[in-house]
């Protein structure tokens, strides 16, 4: 089984899979009479056709080593996963080579921290590793197929850096 070494997770090494979704730094705007940092507009939000929706997930919590034999991906519309805790989660991701997932990378959230797929990324599925696994999602409502699924030959073995 080939072994993947979990990364902390940066906008910048998942960048080329999406968006970090954190309030890191000075906030855009202050407002709600400066009682509120605003962190304005993190997710590129792309749909092809339908609309965004907000639905709330509750997963079981997963644990390292974790064995990961599929992913999957959604060509019609983006996808964001804010967590409702601030506990780590883990975030798979490969990127396409002719229409399949490539090698895969793993990264694990610092608490607090949410993602983004853009369209058509191959990711894992919703891995928090703490219970309660409670998560915001908003992603595209509408009518058609919106999910591939890939299963691996030989499954991958994540692990923690």
């Amino acid at each position: 089984m080939t072994r993947i070494v979990a990364a902390p997770l940066t906008a910048a090494a998942f960048a080329p899979f999406g968006d970090v979704l954190e309030a890191s730094g000075e906030p855009d705007k202050i407002i709600n009479q400066g009682q509120c940092g605003r962190y304005h507009d993190l997710a590129g939000l792309d749909f092809s056709d339908g609309r965004a929706g907000i639905s709330l997930f509750h997963a079981n919590p997963r644990h390292l080593p974790y064995r990961l034999d599929m992913v999957e991906r959604h060509p019609a519309g983006s996808q964001a996963f804010i967590p409702m805790t601030h506990q780590p989660f883990l975030v798979i991701v490969a990127p396409d080579v002719d229409g399949r997932p490539g090698q895969p990378l793993a990264f694990v959230t610092a608490p607090g921290q949410g993602v983004n797929y853009r369209r058509g990324t191959w990711h894992g599925v919703l891995t928090p590793l703490h219970d309660p696994g409670l998560f915001a999602v908003v992603d595209r409502i509408g009518e058609g197929a919106n999910l591939e699924e890939v299963w691996f030959d030989e499954p991958y073995e994540v692990v923690a850096s």
